[in-house]
C-alpha cells in the first residue's frame, strides 16, 4: 500500500511539471538585459561673418542611454542629456525616461513617459546627420523630439504602413504641464516602394504628421507636415512643408500662421566612406507678415572614420529677407567642423 500511494504521489509530479502547474510555473523568469551606450557631439565652429569672427571648440550634447529589456516584451529607457546652458557651462537634464510594451511579435509598442513625439525622431534617421543641428521644424522651436505622455506605435499593411499616435503635455521635456491642456500627435508614413535599405526610414515613402495642441493657459498650437522622402543606401532625398498656427488666450493675441519648406540630401560615394550633403530650410514665421523670412544653407562633405566615429566639415549659412545688419559678433554664418561618436 504504502509503495503504491509513493507511486501516485511520482505520477502526479511528473504530470504537473509536463503540463506547466504549480511547481513549472516556479522556474525563475530570464535574467534582464542591460546595456549602456551613448552619442557625443563635439565640434570646432568659426564665425564667418561679423568683424570680430568669434571660434570655438565645444562639446555640444551627449546622451547615455541606459536601455533594459525585460520578459513578456517589457523595456525599458533612461537617457540623460548633457549640455551647453546659456551662460557657457555644462549641464545635464532627462532627455528620455520610459517604459515600453510590445507584446506577441512586436509591431505594435506602447510607451508611457518621457517618450519620443512621432516626428522629430522619423526625419532624423531619414536626414541622418544630426551632428549638424536639429531638423527644421525642431531648429526653429515648432517641434521637439522628446515630451511627457503615452504613445502607440504599429506597423500593417505587411509592414508598409507605419503609424504613430501620442498624447502628450506639450510643454516638452524641458518644462512640467502648467495646466490640464494636452497635445494630441500623429504620424502615418507609407512605403510606395523598396530599395535596398531596409530600414524604418528607407525606400520611397510619403509621410504625413498632424499635431492639435493647446498652449497653458488656452489657444492654438497646431502643426500640419507632408514629406516624400527615397532613402537607398547612395542616395537620400526628400522635401517637406509644414504649416503652423500658433495663438494665445491668456494673453489674447490674433493666430499667427507660418509655413516652413526643408529639402536637403545625401550622396555616398560608392566604396568610399565620403558622402555629401546639402540642405535648404525656408522659414515665413508668419505668413501675413512681408519680408519676415528666413532661409539655411547648410552643405558638407562627411567621412565615416570607423564604425563608432563620424566627421563632418560644413557650412551653415542664415539670411533674412529683410536683410542681415552688420554686427561686430554674428553667428548667422558659420564654418564648422564636427564628430559624433557613438559608443
Amino acid at each position: 500500500m504504502h509503495r503504491w500511494n509513493r507511486g501516485l504521489m511520482m505520477a502526479a509530479l511528473a504530470a504537473t511539471m509536463m503540463t506547466g502547474g504549480p511547481l513549472a510555473a516556479q522556474a525563475p523568469a530570464a535574467a534582464p538585459q542591460l546595456t549602456v551606450s551613448g552619442v557625443a557631439y563635439a565640434q570646432y565652429n568659426y564665425n564667418i561673418s561679423g568683424t570680430q569672427h568669434i571660434n570655438a571648440f565645444d562639446v555640444t550634447r551627449t546622451y547615455i542611454n541606459f536601455n533594459g529589456k525585460f520578459a513578456g516584451g517589457v523595456s525599458t529607457r533612461i537617457t540623460p542629456d548633457i549640455y551647453r546652458t546659456t551662460d557657457g557651462s555644462a549641464t545635464y537634464r532627462l532627455k528620455y525616461g520610459f517604459v515600453a510594451y510590445a507584446p506577441g511579435a512586436g509591431k505594435t509598442v506602447y510607451k508611457f513617459g518621457m517618450i519620443h513625439t512621432p516626428w522629430v525622431a522619423r526625419e532624423e534617421d531619414i536626414w541622418d546627420y544630426r551632428m549638424q543641428g536639429g531638423v527644421a521644424t525642431e531648429r526653429a522651436g515648432y517641434l521637439s523630439s522628446s515630451d511627457l505622455g503615452v504613445s502607440v506605435d504599429t506597423r500593417v499593411a505587411n509592414d508598409r504602413l507605419d503609424l504613430s499616435f501620442g498624447i502628450y503635455n506639450g510643454e516638452t521635456y524641458k518644462k512640467a504641464e502648467a495646466d490640464q491642456r494636452k497635445d494630441l500627435m500623429a504620424r502615418a508614413s507609407f512605403l510606395l516602394s523598396a530599395t535596398d535599405d531596409v530600414t524604418a526610414a528607407g525606400g520611397l515613402r510619403l509621410t504625413g504628421f498632424a499635431m492639435v495642441g493647446r498652449p497653458a493657459g488656452g489657444g492654438n498650437r497646431d502643426r500640419f507636415i507632408g514629406m516624400v522622402s527615397y532613402k537607398s543606401k547612395r542616395f537620400t532625398l526628400a522635401g517637406e512643408y509644414a504649416m503652423t498656427r500658433d495663438s494665445s488666450t491668456a494673453a489674447p493675441t490674433p493666430a499667427v500662421t507660418g509655413s516652413i519648406i526643408s529639402a536637403f540630401g545625401v550622396y555616398r560615394l560608392p566604396e568610399s566612406k565620403v558622402a555629401f550633403l546639402g540642405r535648404v530650410d525656408m522659414i515665413d514665421p508668419n505668413t501675413d507678415v512681408a519680408d519676415n523670412e528666413n532661409t539655411r544653407v547648410i552643405a558638407g562633405a562627411s567621412y565615416q572614420l570607423s564604425p563608432n566615429l563620424r566627421l563632418l566639415a560644413d557650412v551653415d549659412l542664415l539670411s533674412f529677407a529683410a536683410g542681415n545688419p552688420s554686427l561686430p559678433v554674428d553667428p548667422r554664418n558659420q564654418a564648422l567642423f564636427q564628430l559624433q561618436f557613438t559608443f
